[in-house]
């Protein structure tokens, strides 16, 4: 693989195309990034330093530096310079989630079995959510128990309110219901997710985010940049869990008709694991790919006191995750 000249703060991807945002998340969600040991994040950290101080040693290939650059962004939070724990990074979130959706996707499941999975899921969403914020401006504490609680509250509500009424509907058959109830996962997912952003991230739409020219320095703080970041992300929220909790119902409806299957029932949980697997393996990269995490607005579009701290016609800002 050739790789091009190195660009710190860049991706060596076009980010103003899908499929370079594509490219570009594919890396960042790299799962092996996961078993990168101290020492190594270090030597990559160190390495970019010396680029950026003009002290490469000799013999470095533009090959080193994008593998450092790609292991410190899918690590250490761009604004605050910390390492994400590893269930909430972006190349954790298949990994660790994975079990959680073959939970929600388990057929037959009990209120309080539903209730549990639904949880855990958005326990996980909300970390997920919070590591991965725009991080220019602190967050109180105080907004992220109020996030939690409410996508926890919505997910369970909505979840266990369907369920109660497809249970409750006569015009469906036994076969139809348990059908039915498959997809109930995704609605309650994608409304607590929209929840989850919202109140999670609130303190952004109240303070504003950070917003920089092309060299990253900060121009001044946006209330209608934090607005755009915020509702981009949730949108991306609302899509992800499509194919993911949709898909594999599908995929395990025609499955459990084959003559194997029936046969050999205890193949149904492994199958169902794949099929939840795949369809989050490729569905993350690709949701989150719909919008460029360093996104760009006219300067003309923000507030006056912006506009007039700059010269610059088009300003950028960190979307979040």
């Amino acid at each position: 693989m050739e790789y091009p000249s190195f660009e710190l703060g860049k991706s060596r991807f076009d980010q103003t195309q899908f499929s370079g945002r594509l490219r570009h998340l594919l890396d960042i969600t790299d799962p092996r990034t996961l078993f990168t040991s101290k020492k190594q994040l270090e030597d990559c950290v160190s390495l970019l330093d010396a680029y950026k101080e003009n002290r490469l040693p000799e013999g470095v290939t533009n090959k080193q530096l994008w593998e450092a650059q790609k292991v410190k962004q899918s690590i250490i939070h761009p604004d605050t310079g910390k390492s994400i724990l590893m269930p909430f990074r972006m190349s954790g979130y298949v990994p660790f989630g994975t079990p959680i959706v073959v939970g929600m996707l388990l057929p037959n499941l009990t209120f309080n079995q539903m209730i549990f999975w639904q949880w855990l899921n958005q326990s996980h969403n909300a970390c997920f959510n919070y590591a991965n914020r725009n991080a220019t401006k602190p967050t109180p504490t105080s907004r992220f128990v109020m996030g939690y609680l409410g996508a926890v509250t919505s997910a369970i509500s909505i979840a266990v309110g369907l369920s109660h009424l497809i249970k409750k509907a006569n015009t469906f058959s036994p076969a139809t219901k348990m059908l039915i109830q498959r997809f109930v996962p995704y609605p309650a997912v994608a409304s607590a997710n929209i929840c989850n952003v919202l109140l999670m991230r609130n303190n952004e739409l109240t303070e504003g985010i950070d917003v920089m020219d092309n060299n990253h320095n900060v121009v001044g703080t946006s209330k209608i940049a934090a607005k755009k970041a915020v509702l981009s992300t949730a949108g991306t929220r609302v899509v992800l869990p499509a194919p993911i909790l949709i898909i594999p119902p599908i995929v395990m409806s025609l499955l459990e008709k084959t003559r194997f299957l029936q046969k050999n029932p205890r193949w149904h949980l492994p199958l169902n694991a794949i099929a939840c697997t795949i369809s989050f393996g490729l569905a993350l990269p690709a949701t989150i790919a719909l919008f460029p995490q360093y996104a760009s607005i006219a300067t003309t579009d923000l507030e006056p006191e912006i506009q007039a701290a700059t010269k610059e016609t088009v300003l950028i800002y960190n979307k979040g995750l």
